[in-house]
């Protein structure tokens, strides 16, 4: 198996579920409460830290946000998976961080998220791990 095929799977699910997450975020009705009530709520409620917000601008800003981490991920192990693999195979730096923060995704996924995130991130987890020991091996 090629480590850097492994490792471009593994990005391109973290990458595609950023996306499909910045999608719903502001074209699908899927992360809105199913009390529709609570959306007028969070749109007229500041938090405590400051006035100059609402409870729904930040879970909006928190959201896209989430996304757009999910999709520099993704975007930047595929680009090294498939145009740096060197570097990135040959640097603790990168496989570390990489590691962690996947790590750090499975771990909120299983306990704030649901199902689906959880299996993406722990399928994308296993690639990337096994794309590593394979570069290691070689």
């Amino acid at each position: 198996m090629n480590p850097s095929l492994l490792m471009t799977i593994s990005a391109g699910i973290v990458g595609l579920l950023g996306l499909v997450h910045l999608v719903l975020t502001f074209f699908g009705a899927k992360h809105l409460p199913k009390d529709r009530s609570l959306v007028d709520a969070m749109a007229k409620i500041a938090p405590e830290i400051t006035a100059r917000t609402t409870i729904w601008k930040m879970w909006m800003g928190f959201n896209a946000g989430h996304s757009v981490g999910l999709l520099l991920f993704g975007l930047i192990y595929g680009y090294l998976a498939l145009a740096h693999g060197e570097l990135l195979f040959q640097s603790s730096f990168f496989q570390v961080l990489g590691l962690g923060t996947l790590a750090s995704y499975v771990v909120l996924a299983r306990r704030y998220w649901f199902i689906a995130p959880l299996a993406g991130l722990g399928l994308s987890l296993i690639l990337y791990v096994t794309s590593i020991a394979l570069a290691w091996a070689a």
